[in-house]
């Protein structure tokens, strides 16, 4: 049965110990088929009523699914493995799954060929090119960042060459 209503669970934040993934939170296999809908399995995630992120539910194997928790969020909320953490979903209903840069929106709407290739991509591709530009907290780097990721595009007709990209921001 799929969902609109936020859902409410306690989880315990844990540690995979692994070089792939760390700290997360369980979420009940029947919990998550609510929101899961074929491939999309993006959902917003409040925490103890204080912090809310966009995430995507992942399969942990054995019928869960689990919510990496990373270390600015575990700060903020000074969480450590092992506490209770009170957990509350709803279906992310965004176009893109992260918040698009004001920036990067400003530059593809100026930008056909841009626009173009961006939109070509996978949407998980699309989230990993809008935190990128997303993540800095001043407007003149996020803006060089849109200009650096769109100017990457196009010079490689819409493939993304991670190294290259890290390179070219650095550059800037």
């Amino acid at each position: 049965m799929k969902t609109e209503a936020p859902i409410s669970f306690t989880s315990i934040l844990d540690d995979f110990n692994s070089n792939l993934w760390h700290f997360h939170i369980t979420v009940p296999g029947p919990v998550a088929q609510a929101f899961i809908d074929g491939s999309d399995r993006r959902v917003l995630c409040t925490l103890n009523d204080a912090e809310t992120f966009q995430c995507a539910l992942m399969p942990k194997g054995d019928g869960a699914y689990f919510i990496n928790i990373n270390k600015k969020l575990r700060d903020k909320l000074k969480l450590k493995k092992g506490m209770q953490v009170q957990v509350s979903l709803v279906k992310d209903t965004s176009k893109y799954g992260l918040p698009m840069p004001e920036e990067l929106e400003e530059l593809l709407a100026q930008d056909e060929a841009g626009n173009f290739l961006f939109h070509a991509l996978t949407p998980g591709k699309q989230r990993t090119l809008l935190y990128i530009v997303g993540s800095p907290k001043t407007t003149d780097t996020r803006l060089q960042r849109a200009l650096t990721v769109v100017e990457h595009l196009k010079k490689n007709n819409g493939k993304i060459n991670f190294r290259q990209l890290n390179e070219d921001l650095r550059a800037k």
